[in-house]
């Protein structure tokens, strides 16, 4: 890529950040309000929505592109399809932010994005496996693609619940992918990651703690869903579509701790729906972790991850699912650590 059309590429980027950061203002001034709970980790009302601002930058670029920049783009129809679900995917959880939606209605908002998603083609068709290679997924694609999509969704969702933790991994994780992408020569991938990264540059200053503003549902579950279909665009960038693994390798953290939380309340017999704060970021905020820390942890967490991420490209085919390992081991470090501070602070997975 020459660096004339790099400068152009980040300026682009920039004019996207400043105006995610003026719907960011916006929606601090005409506020929806937060009032804290007894599973709040706020303690005064907080403006929530913010995920407006980066939902506003990336469909300017996404509008851009169709316009400008046929090479940079999926099939029409794929492209497309892409875009109407997201912008449901916003829709409704910008009307939840507001009025709080039934949990089955935004499933189903959900389940009907990951639908036109699927139903424009983008599939996993293959995956690659340890000491296995690839293997072919046949009508087990199409599920497995609609379990990714709708588990990646919520677990960015569950995660946004600590001032700057959520927000600044996205960043970290789509400016990731980005340079991926850009060293792979996929365009569309490229685009997309760059203008999620610059809606999320715009919005995390007014994110961090103590925040002016949360995401709100409107922007995790943009997000989330967003970096599903990222994943699966991201595949196409090898013949056996190893390459899959880069989205959730760089969102390593987030879905380990969505992940275990869902698979501890499973094997307890808890309601899987119903409300709590015991995932692990926040036990570890209760047991008095600061939480500027819990998200820099994070951020590390993203950081680490997009290095290995840059090893993956580096790797032999057979070799790449293995990169998973460090990221799993740092987990069970940080999982171990807050085990830790739980036992010192007397505190139980109830609650």
């Amino acid at each position: 890529m020459l660096p004339s059309a790099i400068a152009g590429h980040l300026a682009f980027a920039v004019l996207l950040a400043l105006i995610s950061a003026g719907a960011v203002r916006a929606m601090i001034a005409w506020p929806i309000l937060d009032h804290p709970n007894h599973r709040s980790a706020h303690s005064v009302p907080t403006p929530r929505g913010g995920g407006v601002g980066p939902v506003l930058a990336f469909m300017l670029g996404v509008l851009v592109l169709y316009g400008v920049a046929d090479a940079a783009r999926l099939a029409e129809r794929q492209f497309v399809g892409v875009l109407l679900a997201a912008v449901a995917i916003a829709g409704v959880a910008l009307v939840d932010d507001v009025r709080h939606l039934s949990a089955r209605l935004r499933l189903a908002a959900q389940l009907l994005a990951a639908l036109v998603a699927i139903g424009s083609g983008l599939v996993l068709t293959r995956i690659a496996l340890p000491w296995i290679g690839a293997v072919e997924l046949g009508w087990l694609g199409v599920p497995l693609t609609l379990f990714w999509i709708l588990g990646c969704t919520n677990a960015v969702n569950f995660m946004d619940g600590l001032d700057g933790l959520a927000g600044g991994t996205v960043l970290i994780a789509s400016a990731a992918l980005c340079l991926i992408a850009a060293q792979q020569g996929g365009g569309f991938v490229y685009a997309a990651a760059l203008f999620l990264a610059a809606g999320f540059l715009g919005f995390l200053p007014f994110n961090l703690h103590p925040a002016r503003i949360f995401m709100g549902d409107v922007g995790s579950q943009f997000a989330g869903f967003m970096l599903a279909v990222l994943a699966i665009a991201a595949s196409r960038f090898d013949v056996n579509q190893v390459s899959f693994l880069i989205v959730p390798l760089l969102l390593f953290g987030l879905l380990f701790d969505a992940a275990f939380t869902l698979a501890r309340r499973a094997l307890a017999g808890q309601r899987l729906g119903e409300a709590h704060r015991t995932h692990l970021y926040q036990m570890a905020q209760r047991s008095g972790v600061p939480v500027r820390a819990i998200a820099a942890a994070h951020w590390g967490f993203a950081v680490f991850h997009a290095a290995l991420g840059m090893l993956f490209l580096a790797l032999p085919a057979s070799l790449k699912p293995l990169v998973v390992v460090p990221a799993l081991a740092v987990q069970a470090a940080w999982l171990a650590f807050v085990l830790r501070r739980m036992r010192r602070a007397g505190l139980s997975w109830s609650g």
